[in-house]
């Protein structure tokens, strides 16, 4: 790490999102601190593509945090007696993890204290958000405030800022922006029920809307399927 790059927490899932994030805090020159977690989701793939990313993308530190939202319960990703939808459905889905975005970004916050870093970055997004209440503009602006609020850096007068660079992106221009950084999708893990080698199962809401995304982007599906798309 050179003398003027600051340090950056990055909330890494290992999917594509998270991914063109952690390109992005790279490009602008930020130290990355890779922060993943292992929550109680339906499979792992993802984070062992997070762990892939965060060392092909130059990340400083990558940890792993164990937390168990499976106790909780109440989500599709947490909970294999609640079926994943194969079609489209209404309103606020049932892969919404309760209060996943905010348990998350709390500990990218501590994390940030100790490291005496100044900024947390997600890959939220409002646009293809697929119903989810903390992928919204309003929430992480209200996450930072109360984060400037709590904080003994703050205390000190250390502003913490919350960096959510694709919150008004398409997937399509997330794909875009993320192909010009040099990323390769291939790694990435965004299906919500992945098997064991992170093969995606090609119907889910996320394997839809990154589908779509790579369609409109004019880019080929870079995406490893159980089996083709199409069949």
């Amino acid at each position: 790490m050179t003398a003027v790059e600051k340090k950056a927490v990055i909330l890494l899932s290992g999917g594509l999102d998270s991914a063109t994030v952690l390109a992005i805090a790279r490009q602008q020159g930020f130290a990355c601190y890779a922060l993943s977690f292992e929550y109680g989701q339906r499979h792992i793939a993802e984070l062992n593509a997070a762990e892939s990313l965060a060392q092909l993308l130059g990340a400083v530190e990558h940890r792993r945090i164990n937390i168990n939202l499976g106790g909780i319960g109440g989500s599709a990703l947490t909970d294999t007696t609640i079926d994943v939808p194969s079609s489209p459905t209404q309103g606020i889905p049932v892969t919404y993890v309760p209060a996943r975005n905010t348990v998350f970004l709390s500990f990218a916050l501590a994390w940030a204290e100790v490291l005496q870093a100044s900024d947390i970055f997600i890959g939220v997004n409002a646009v293809d958000y697929s119903g989810y209440p903390d992928c919204r503009p309003e929430y992480i602006t209200a996450f930072e405030q109360m984060a400037n609020l709590a904080t003994k850096a703050q205390v000190e007068g250390q502003y913490l800022r919350i960096h959510a660079p694709l919150i008004s992106k398409s997937k399509a221009e997330i794909i875009t922006q993320g192909i010009a950084l040099g990323l390769d999708y291939s790694i990435t893990v965004s299906c919500y029920q992945a098997d064991a080698l992170g093969r995606a199962c090609g119907v889910c809401d996320s394997c839809r809307l990154r589908a779509q995304g790579f369609s409109e982007a004019g880019v080929a599906d870079m995406t490893r399927y159980v089996q083709p798309a199409d069949d």
